[in-house]
């Protein structure tokens, strides 16, 4: 019951700890994935009296991904399908040439101020239509998100240095005791502190499985399944190559961390 005990406390800390990791990792995920989602679905239309080259377009600016001209044969077609063919094509050569401009990212407002300024240069650009209103809601929502994710990560910095400067003062009480009565027998330090470390690559590798098999539940939970459905994306909740050893490797090295501390402030009664 002891022994259980021991690995307890120091597992609910580490479980602590690479929960709140994981879960700054799944969140960054899901960010970077919308923000992808968001670049992927926005554009500028560019109004030009011109034919314009796709290498012209994109000499404006650099922010600018790729261009596609917009057909305007279906929209002439809507207006009076009982015009005759000459005039269709008469109004098809009176017509403005129409291009639809994607980004190489999701824009800032300052970024599409100068991308328009740029674009308004190319000789035969009369007009472009950034859809503002819309871009700038979206985008001062999704810098709010990134901000609440920044103070989240600092919260998580503070509380993990708590829980192990906490971890430290159990472990050195509950380990102190042994060490002495070790080291009145003429055991050398390595072998009195041996058991520490043991715990430590145990439990760490015990914490990592819990986080694995949370997450893998977590990944399959239709709630999840259907928000991140709901806003168009689709990321790893736990990637077994990536996360595990990552993961794995921040519970040992902090659980080392914690034995070394131990060891090295351990005072032994003469």
């Amino acid at each position: 019951m002891q022994s259980i005990k021991n690995h307890l406390s120091l597992i609910l800390a580490l479980v602590s700890i690479l929960f709140a990791m994981q879960t700054l990792i799944v969140t960054n995920r899901a960010m970077d994935a919308y923000e992808q989602s968001l670049k992927n679905s926005y554009s500028l239309v560019v109004v030009s009296d011109k034919k314009l080259s796709h290498k012209q377009i994109k000499r404006a600016s650099d922010l600018i991904a790729k261009s596609e001209e917009i057909s305007v044969d279906d929209a002439i077609k809507k207006i009076d399908s009982s015009i005759s063919k000459k005039n269709m094509e008469l109004l098809k050569v009176t017509l403005p040439h129409f291009y639809r401009i994607l980004l190489v990212r999701y824009p800032s407002p300052s970024q599409i101020e100068q991308l328009k300024t740029s674009l308004a240069r190319v000789d035969g650009v009369k007009k472009i239509e950034d859809f503002k209103a819309t871009h700038d809601i979206t985008f001062k929502l999704l810098m709010l998100f990134k901000t609440v994710v920044t103070i989240f990560s600092f919260v998580v910095f503070i509380v993990t240095s708590l829980l192990i400067a906490k971890e430290l003062r159990i472990w050195q009480y509950k380990h102190n005791e042994r060490m002495n009565i070790m080291g009145l027998f003429g055991a050398p330090k390595w072998l009195s502190s041996a058991v520490l470390f043991r715990l430590a690559i145990i439990d760490a590798f015990l914490s990592t499985i819990i986080i694995f098999i949370v997450f893998s539940y977590i990944a399959n939970s239709h709630w999840l399944l259907g928000k991140l459905e709901s806003i168009g994306i689709d990321i790893v909740v736990f990637d077994m190559l990536r996360d595990f050893p990552m993961l794995f490797g921040a519970a040992f090295g902090l659980a080392i961390l914690l034995a070394v501390a131990v060891v090295f402030g351990h005072k032994e009664e003469v």
